[in-house]
């Protein structure tokens, strides 16, 4: 194994750790002996690649978040019709949620907790949703139906929306799925022609 993958194999694991730990105890009670601990590693180790516990916890909402929008995009056929294409993005979307749903959780409630950086790393996601979002609604199944380009506002409504919603359905134990029609019923409405 080479030297670049080892050390990509120990953020990995150091990453799935952190992942791991916000499952059981949650973000404000996981340590770094909590990580290094589940990723069968050293405090040094740790500290040769993450200098804290916020620094570790934005890289794995980084990584997670750049997984996520790669998932919506591929989710979304381009030659379907633009009402499908929302609900293929939005059934992404959820699928993505239900696949981590205390690190969904945790990157919307805990998240703030990282103050400038953290706020930072916020818009930087957001950036990274926008653009994808601008992207899909930039085909010709939606030029056809007459919508385009969508404002960068309604897309921040958009994905505000879908945000809050996710973390509330989270947190009041429900299913994301549960919220499947009523988000596709929504983004249509926001993308409707007037």
């Amino acid at each position: 194994m080479t030297t670049d993958a080892a050390t990509g194999d120990f953020r990995a694991r150091l990453l799935a750790a952190f992942e791991a730990s916000i499952a059981e105890d949650g973000y404000a009670k996981t340590t770094i002996a909590d990580i290094v601990r589940r990723a069968r590693t050293s405090r040094r180790t740790f500290y040769e690649h993450f200098s804290s516990k916020d620094e570790c916890f934005m890289a794995l909402l980084a990584e997670a978040n750049a997984d996520q929008v790669r998932s919506i995009a591929a989710a979304v056929d381009p030659e379907a019709p633009w009402q499908r294409q929302a609900r293929q993005a939005i059934e992404a979307w959820i699928a993505s949620g239900e696949s981590r749903p205390d690190l969904t959780l945790s990157w919307i409630r805990d998240g703030p907790s990282l103050g400038a950086a953290g706020r930072d790393l916020t818009r930087e996601s957001m950036e990274h949703f926008i653009d994808m979002v601008t992207a899909l609604v930039d085909s010709a199944q939606f030029r056809a139906a007459g919508i385009g380009p969508v404002s960068r506002q309604r897309i921040i409504m958009l994905l505000g929306g879908l945000r809050e919603l996710t973390a509330i359905t989270v947190e009041n134990g429900g299913t994301l799925s549960d919220i499947t029609e009523e988000a596709v019923d929504a983004t249509i409405a926001l993308f409707t022609p007037r």
